[in-house]
């Protein structure tokens, strides 16, 4: 009788042990495909869609601090142009391993000024030429250099908001739209000045 009962919980033990190998098959492949749907879905999204950078350098202060971490929407530029006041993320013309971070202020076919500490832009709308009114700049606060640019098709004049300590267009002249990378979509951190940039509002 002992023997009958010793073979009995020997079945049911290994019944039991192939029921929780069974489960931890379901599980293992349960993850996994979470795993690989989630692969799928951050991959695109990381390598397409939006890409991370830090800030480096000063050339932005007061709106955008050294190391603060932003995310860039490399998408957008595929179906719209840049719009003046957005910033953006490039490759630099002098060296195309670096990446800059400016802000868009002339579009192709305008021709754009610097002088007395003022950006005036010339286009079809304004063919007299407009000073340009830049409130995200602090007050008080000139525009170095003394130039005259045509920008040209495919190409944007882009300036850092800190300006007397920014190297720009001023310096290497506009940036080939094959050059850009995207523009600020977010700004992750510090979680203080966490959001969206926003774009600014012109005078015209």
């Amino acid at each position: 009788m002992q023997e009958n009962q010793t073979d009995a919980d020997s079945r049911a033990d290994e019944k039991d042990s192939l029921q929780l190998r069974r489960e931890a098959k379901a599980f293992i492949w349960e993850t996994l495909k979470i795993v690989i749907i989630s692969l799928a879905i951050i991959i695109p999204i990381r390598y397409f869609v939006v890409q991370p950078f830090f800030v480096r350098g000063a050339s932005m202060q007061p709106n955008f601090q050294n190391n603060d971490y932003i995310l860039i929407d490399e998408i957008s530029y595929r179906f719209k142009s840049p719009s003046r006041g957005e910033v953006v993320v490039f490759r630099s013309p002098e060296d195309t391993a670096q990446f800059f971070i400016k802000r868009i202020i002339g579009l192709p076919g305008e021709t754009i000024q610097i002088r007395d500490g003022q950006v005036r832009i010339f286009n079809e709308q304004e063919p007299q030429g407009i000073v340009l009114s830049e409130t995200y700049l602090p007050d008080n606060l000139q525009t170095d250099g003394v130039i005259t640019v045509k920008v040209d098709p495919n190409e944007y004049f882009v300036m850092g908001d800190n300006r007397p300590n920014s190297s720009d267009s001023r310096r290497w002249g506009p940036v080939n739209t094959t050059l850009i990378t995207g523009r600020v979509l977010v700004r992750v951190w510090p979680l203080s000045d966490f959001g969206h940039p926003g774009l600014p509002t012109y005078n015209f």
